[in-house]
C-alpha cells in the first residue's frame, strides 16, 4: 500500500512538472542549454577585461589567484545558482519564495542590476557602426585625411616612421580621433549631453529590433591582484546576478547540473586564456610596429576594443578582412549576452505575474514594451555626452560592490538558513550524484568570508570615476552613481524589514515563517518525501499500539 502511494505521488509530481514546463517552456535539448549558457558566460569580459587585468597585475602571477578563486568561488557559486533554478523552476525573484522568502530581496536586487546591464547594448551599437566602416577601401581610423581629424592627428604611416617616436605628447592617433570625434562626437562632459548621433541611433534601433525578434517567443525558440581576480570571476562567470538561476530553471528536473557546471566553467576560463594570448599577440605586434612598449598600447574596456585593436588590424595585411572578423566577433559576443540579460528579466517578471504575462499574445506585447521603452531610454547614451553616462552606469550600476554583497547574502540565505545539506539532497535527487563536501565548505565559509573581505576593501580603497584621467564628474553625478549602487544593495534589507513588519505573529514566529519555504510540501525531494512518509508510518504504528494498550487496560 505504501509503495503504491509513493508511486502515485511520483506520477502526480511528474504530471505537475510537465504542466509547468508546458506553461513556462523548457529547453528543447541539452545542447541548446549548453550553447546558451556558453554564449552568455563567454562574453566581453573574456576579450577586453581578462587580458588587461592579467597584464596589469603581473601576468603569470595573476593566474594564481584567478585559478584558485575560480575553484573556491566560481565553480561552487555556478553550481549553487544553476541547481536552485533547476529545482525551483522559477526566475531569480520567485525562486526565493520557494526557498527562503525572507531573502527575496536578493531577487529584486538582481532585477535592478539587470536593468543597468541593458546599457551594454551600446557596445553592440559601436561594433555595428565600426563594422559598416570596415568595408571601405581606406579604413578611416588609419589616416588623418578626414574631416573630423585635427592638426595633432598621427596616422599609421606617421606612427610607423622611425623619426616620430621621440615626442608625441601633444598628438593623438587617427584611431583615437575616429573614436572620440567621429563615432562619439564627445562633448566636454556629462553636463553637455548635446544632440543625438543619428547614425548611432539607427544602430541602436537595429540592435533592439534584433533583440526583440530573437526573444519574443521565449526560450522555446598582491592584495590588489586578488581583488581584481575575484571581480573577474564574478563578472565573467555571470555570478550573483540571477542569470544562471533563470537559465537553469528551464532545465529538465533530472538534468545533471553538477557535471554541467564543471564543463561550462572550464570553457569560460579556457576562453579567457586563449583570448589573452590572441589579444596580446596583436598588441605586441602593434607595439613593435610603433617602437613603444606594450604598456603604452594596452588598455581595458572600450579603449581596447575601439581604439587599440582597430589600429592594430589596420597595420596587418588585408586590414579590412581582419577588421570585419574582429567586429563580427564582438557583435556575436554582445548579442548572446544581451539577449540572455533581457530574457532573464522578462522571465522573472513573467513568473511574478504568470496569468497576466504568460499568454502568447500578452507575452509578445510585454517583450515589445520592454524593448521599445529601453530603446527610448538608451537614446541618451547615443548623444554627444552619452559616453559619460555609459561609463557612470558601468562603474556604479553593476559594480563589484553589488556582486560581493549579493554573494554574501546568497550564501547566508541558502547555505545557512535554507541549509547546505538540503541543497546537497536536492542536487542528489536531481542528478543522482551527491556533491563533494568541499562545496558545503565553500558555500558556508569560504565564499562569504572572501566576498565580505573584498566588499570592505573595495569601500576602503574606493576612488571616484575619472574619464581619460582628466575629466572629473560633478558631485551630482557621483551621487547619482551611488544611488544606482544602493538601489540594488538596499533591496535585500528593505525587503526583509518590510516582510517582518507585514507578517503576523511574534518576532520569533515571523522569522520562522519567513525562513521557511512558502510551499514546503510542494518542493520536497523524492527522498525527503519518502523519509517523511516513513516517519508518519512509524507514528501511526506507535499510536495504534498505544490505543490497543489503553483499550486492553480498560
Amino acid at each position: 500500500m505504501k509503495s503504491l502511494d509513493v508511486s502515485m505521488d511520483r506520477q502526480r509530481r511528474r504530471r505537475e512538472n510537465q504542466r509547468s514546463a508546458a506553461d513556462r517552456g523548457q529547453w528543447a535539448s541539452k545542447t541548446e542549454y549548453i550553447l546558451v549558457v556558453a554564449g552568455n558566460v563567454v562574453g566581453l569580459g573574456n576579450v577586453w577585461r581578462f587580458p588587461y587585468l592579467c597584464y596589469k597585475n603581473g601576468g603569470g602571477a595573476f593566474l594564481v589567484p584567478y585559478g584558485l578563486l575560480a575553484v573556491v568561488c566560481g565553480i561552487p557559486l555556478f553550481l549553487l545558482e544553476t541547481s536552485v533554478g533547476q529545482f525551483t523552476q522559477g526566475g531569480f525573484i520567485t525562486c526565493w519564495s520557494k526557498l527562503c522568502p525572507l531573502a527575496q530581496g536578493i531577487g529584486y536586487g538582481y532585477f535592478m542590476m539587470k536593468l543597468y546591464d541593458f546599457s551594454y547594448i551600446l557596445v553592440q551599437v559601436w561594433a555595428l557602426f565600426y563594422l559598416v566602416f570596415s568595408f571601405r577601401s581606406q579604413l578611416p581610423w588609419a589616416s588623418c585625411d578626414n574631416t573630423w581629424n585635427t592638426a595633432n592627428c598621427l596616422g599609421l604611416q606617421t606612427f610607423n616612421s622611425s623619426n616620430v617616436t621621440a615626442n608625441q605628447t601633444n598628438t593623438t592617433s587617427a584611431a583615437t580621433e575616429f573614436w572620440e570625434r567621429r563615432v562619439l562626437g564627445m562633448s566636454g562632459g556629462i553636463e553637455e549631453l548635446g544632440s543625438v548621433r543619428w547614425e548611432l541611433a539607427l544602430c541602436l534601433l537595429a540592435c533592439w529590433v534584433m533583440c526583440y525578434l530573437s526573444i519574443w517567443k521565449g526560450v522555446r525558440s598582491s592584495g590588489k591582484v586578488w581583488l581584481e581576480a575575484g571581480s573577474q570571476i564574478f563578472f565573467s562567470y555571470s555570478l550573483t546576478i540571477g542569470t544562471l538561476i533563470v537559465l537553469g530553471s528551464y532545465n529538465n528536473y533530472n538534468n545533471n547540473c553538477y557535471k554541467d557546471c564543471f564543463w561550462l566553467c572550464l570553457l569560460n576560463s579556457g576562453t579567457s586564456f586563449v583570448a589573452g594570448f590572441v589579444v596580446f599577440s596583436v598588441l605586441g605586434f602593434m607595439a613593435q610596429k610603433q617602437g613603444v612598449s606594450v604598456e603604452t598600447v594596452a588598455e581595458s574596456g572600450p579603449g581596447l576594443a575601439f581604439i587599440a585593436y582597430p589600429q592594430a588590424t589596420a597595420m596587418m595585411p588585408f586590414p579590412q578582412f581582419w577588421t570585419v572578423c574582429f567586429f563580427l566577433m564582438l557583435i556575436l559576443l554582445t548579442v548572446d549576452t544581451h539577449f540572455v540579460t533581457v530574457e532573464c528579466v522578462i522571465t522573472s517578471v513573467s513568473d511574478l505575474f504568470p496569468k497576466l504575462l504568460r499568454a502568447p499574445v500578452k507575452h509578445k506585447i510585454f517583450v515589445l514594451v520592454i524593448c521599445s521603452s529601453f530603446f527610448l531610454m538608451h537614446l541618451t547614451l547615443v548623444t554627444e555626452g552619452g559616453i559619460y553616462i555609459f561609463q557612470l552606469i558601468d562603474y556604479y550600476g553593476c559594480t563589484r560592490t553589488c556582486h560581493y554583497f549579493m554573494a554574501v547574502c546568497q550564501c547566508m540565505a541558502l547555505g545557512w538558513i535554507y541549509g547546505a545539506d538540503r541543497i546537497f539532497n536536492i542536487i542528489k535527487d536531481m542528478t543522482g550524484q551527491r556533491p563533494s563536501v568541499f562545496f558545503k565548505l565553500c558555500w558556508n565559509y569560504i565564499v562569504p568570508l572572501l566576498s565580505l573581505s573584498s566588499f570592505i576593501l573595495y569601500l576602503v580603497d574606493y576612488q571616484h570615476l575619472r574619464i581619460n584621467d582628466w575629466y572629473v564628474y560633478p558631485d551630482w553625478a557621483y551621487a547619482l552613481g551611488w544611488t544606482m549602487t544602493l538601489s540594488s544593495v538596499l533591496m535585500v534589507p528593505l525587503w526583509a524589514a518590510g516582510q517582518m513588519c507585514l507578517t503576523a505573529g511574534t518576532f520569533r514566529q515571523r522569522l520562522s515563517i519567513l525562513c521557511r519555504p512558502a510551499d514546503d510540501a510542494a518542493l520536497q525531494t523524492e527522498s525527503e518525501k519518502l523519509k517523511e512518509e516513513e516517519e508518519v508510518t512509524v507514528e501511526l504504528r506507535v499510536s495504534a499500539v498505544t490505543a490497543n494498550l489503553q483499550s486492553s487496560i480498560n
